[in-house]
C-alpha cells in the first residue's frame, strides 16, 4: 500500500510534525478495531536458563555473571492464581531457550493452566522449537505465541547474533506457528548496533509478509555483561514511530507498549499507546525473580508487587485518556473495514 519512500522518510524523519502526525494517524488506525482500550497481560518470566547467545542480551548462554533460576510448576500456578484474583484473563509465559523445559515438561505446564483456567489465553514465549513441539504446545492448550524475529535483514542478523544461529529458521518458526493455528506475535528492536533505516524497512515488509497477529517493538537497550554493551540505546521517539508505522500497515495488529519503552523514559509506554499501542504487560513473577531477568540494564517495575503493577498501570493508562481491559483481548479477526479507512486517511491527507 505504501512505497518504500514513503516508508522510509517517515522512519527517518527528524520533524516534529510530521511525527505527530504519523500518532495521529496510528490512533485513528487503531479505533475501528479496539477504540480506546488498552489490554492487560500477566507476565510470568519463569526461567533465566537460555541455551543462545544472542549478543544483545543479559540472559545469554556466555553470560557467566548472571543468578540463574527456574520457577516450579506450582509456583507457575501460584503466579497464575494471583493473576486470575487481580482479573487478567491472559497469561504469558516467557523464558529463554532453557534446555530443562523439554515438550513433554511445557506441555504439561500448559495443561495444567488450561485445566485450572480453561477460558483464559496462555501464550507462550520460548523461543525456536520443531513444528512438532509447537505442535504439542497447542494441543496442551497454549493459544498464542510469541517471537521477535530482531530483524529481517540477513547481514544484520548475523551480527547480532552467533553463526548457529539462523534467521531462516527463525522465520520458517513463525510461519509454522500461523500455519498450526497460533495468534503469533512477531517484532524488532530498534536502535540495535549495525542498523539502518533500510534494515528497519526490511523488518515492515517482513511484517506484511507474514501478517502477525502481535507485533512487539521496543527500543535496543545494552546489558552490561554483554558484547554490546557500550552501545548506545535506542531512541524513544524512532522506536514510536516504529510502532505507529507497523499500526498503518497492519490495523488489527496487537501491539504492546512495552516495558524497554517505559525503561528509556519515564512515560515511554503512554506514549506508545498514542503512537498506536493497545497492549501492557504487567509483571506477574515472583518480586524475588524480577531483577534476575535482566535481558538489558535498569529494567522498571522490578521491585513491585503484582497489584502494584496493574494498579499503576491502570492509573497511568487513564490519565491519557484511555480504557484499561482485563479481558483476553484476542486479535480482531475478520473486520472488513481497512481499505475505507486508509482511502479516509489518504483523502484527509493526515499520513503517509
Amino acid at each position: 500500500m505504501y512505497s518504500d519512500a514513503a516508508l522510509l522518510q517517515y522512519i527517518a524523519t527528524e520533524d516534529a510534525a510530521e511525527t505527530e502526525a504519523l500518532f495521529a494517524a496510528a490512533r485513528e488506525a487503531r479505533a475501528p478495531y479496539y477504540g480506546n482500550e488498552v489490554y492487560f497481560r500477566g507476565l510470568i518470566e519463569f526461567t533465566n536458563y537460555c541455551r543462545n547467545d544472542c549478543y544483545y542480551c543479559g540472559i545469554r548462554a556466555g553470560n557467566r555473571r548472571v543468578e540463574r533460576y527456574r520457577l516450579s510448576l506450582g509456583e507457575i500456578l501460584d503466579c497464575c492464581r494471583a493473576g486470575d484474583a487481580l482479573g487478567f484473563k491472559t497469561f504469558v509465559l516467557q523464558g529463554g531457550e532453557d534446555p530443562y523445559f523439554t515438550d513433554e515438561r511445557v506441555a504439561e505446564l500448559v495443561g495444567a493452566i488450561r485445566e485450572r483456567y480453561p477460558d483464559h489465553a496462555i501464550t507462550l514465549s520460548i523461543g525456536e522449537r520443531s513444528r512438532g513441539s509447537y505442535e504439542a504446545f497447542f494441543r496442551a492448550g497454549a493459544n498464542r505465541y510469541l517471537l521477535r524475529h530482531e530483524t529481517a535483514n540477513e547481514a544484520h542478523y548475523g551480527r547480532l547474533h552467533p553463526d548457529a544461529m539462523s534467521l531462516a529458521k527463525r522465520k520458517r518458526c513463525l510461519f509454522d506457528l500461523k500455519e498450526i493455528g497460533y495468534q503469533v506475535g512477531a517484532g524488532f528492536m530498534v536502535g540495535t548496533p549495525f542498523q539502518t533505516p533500510e534494515c528497519l524497512l526490511e523488518d515492515l515488509r517482513f511484517l506484511e509478509t507474514l501478517q502477525p497477529h502481535m507485533v512487539g517493538i521496543g527500543p535496543f537497550i545494552p546489558q552490561s555483561d554483554t558484547p554490546f554493551a557500550s552501545a548506545p540505546q535506542g531512541a524513544l521517539t524512532l522506536t514510536l514511530r516504529m510502532v505507529a508505522l507497523a499500526r498503518l500497515l497492519l490495523p488489527r495488529a496487537l501491539i504492546p507498549a512495552t516495558t524497554a519503552l517505559g525503561t528509556v523514559a519515564p512515560d515511554g509506554r503512554e506514549k506508545a499507546l498514542l503512537a498506536g499501542a493497545n497492549v501492557v504487560m504487567p509483571n506477574l513473577s515472583p518480586k524475588a525473580v524480577r531483577k534476575l531477568y535482566a535481558l538489558y540494564d535498569n529494567k522498571i517495575c522490578t521491585g513491585d508487587e503484582a497489584a502494584e503493577c496493574r494498579q499503576c498501570l491502570e492509573g497511568r493508562i487513564r490519565s491519557f485518556g484511555f480504557a484499561p481491559n482485563m479481558a483476553r483481548g484476542d486479535f480482531a479477526f475478520g473486520s472488513s473495514r481497512t481499505t475505507e479507512f486508509f482511502e479516509g486517511i489518504r483523502q484527509r491527507g493526515s499520513c503517509l
